[in-house]
């Protein structure tokens, strides 16, 4: 005879990972593992959410700042990148040695 197992009860966080990640983000810039590991949410969460703050955001005084990733080979900048998400290679010298996006509200 084995025992039924109790159905996993979710934690109660008081606030929604939405809400949390603009409370993290208020005032710090930070990569999205990060933030990721401050509202015990996936990576690929984060990014989500980060996508839907800044469409919440956007033309408003305060809106969501992203710090672009930079080749650390070459130096090269992705200022025009619209994405969030880090970039697999670098369009210069091929570089897979790329810093990760900050964000900041």
């Amino acid at each position: 005879m084995e025992k039924e197992k109790a159905p996993p009860v979710p934690r109660d966080r008081g606030e929604t990972v939405r809400q949390g990640i603009i409370s993290v983000i208020t005032g710090h810039e930070l990569s999205a593992k990060e933030i990721s590991s401050e509202v015990s949410a996936s990576e690929k969460e984060v990014y989500g959410h980060l996508e839907h703050i800044q469409r919440s955001f956007h033309g408003k005084k305060q809106g969501l700042t992203v710090v672009p990733p930079v080749c650390r080979a070459c130096g090269f900048e992705f200022k025009k990148r619209e994405r969030l998400r880090r970039p697999g290679k670098c369009p210069v010298c091929r570089g897979e040695s790329i810093s990760e996006p900050l964000f900041s509200l």
